[in-house]
């Protein structure tokens, strides 16, 4: 290690910039406390909602518990989830596939080239 000499203003304005620029150790150790404070808060919350989860299952019905007409209806009920959710998806793919045939008109009009031509 070398040293050497620095005249004092020189030292205290670096001093000073590396001062502004880290946090004192009293800043530290509150903002520690602050994150510890923090996490017992969570810790707290997430003991609450797993009390609640309990709770909710405990309370929930039984498979032997649900009535004829109600499970009728959550079959229904899960049947139209089902076809909504696929003729959603061919919906989409169908939209994919115009937007990709528009692209390929604009590019090919841009290019110059004309391909095929359209009927109309």
């Amino acid at each position: 290690m070398m040293r050497v000499l620095v005249p004092a203003r020189l030292r205290k304005a670096v001093r000073t910039w590396f001062d502004s620029r880290y946090i004192s150790i009293s800043d530290h150790r509150q903002d520690i406390r602050d994150a510890l404070w923090e996490v017992q808060t969570v810790r707290r919350e997430m003991a609450t909602l797993q009390s609640e989860v309990e709770r909710l299952r405990n309370a929930r019905p039984t498979g032997s518990g649900i009535s004829r007409a109600d499970k009728t209806k959550l079959d229904d009920t899960h049947r139209l989830a089902q076809e909504t959710a696929k003729a959603l998806d061919g919906v989409l793919q169908n939209e994919v596939l115009v937007w990709q045939a528009i692209d390929d008109l604009r590019a090919d009009r841009a290019s110059g080239q004309p391909g095929e031509q359209p009927c109309a």
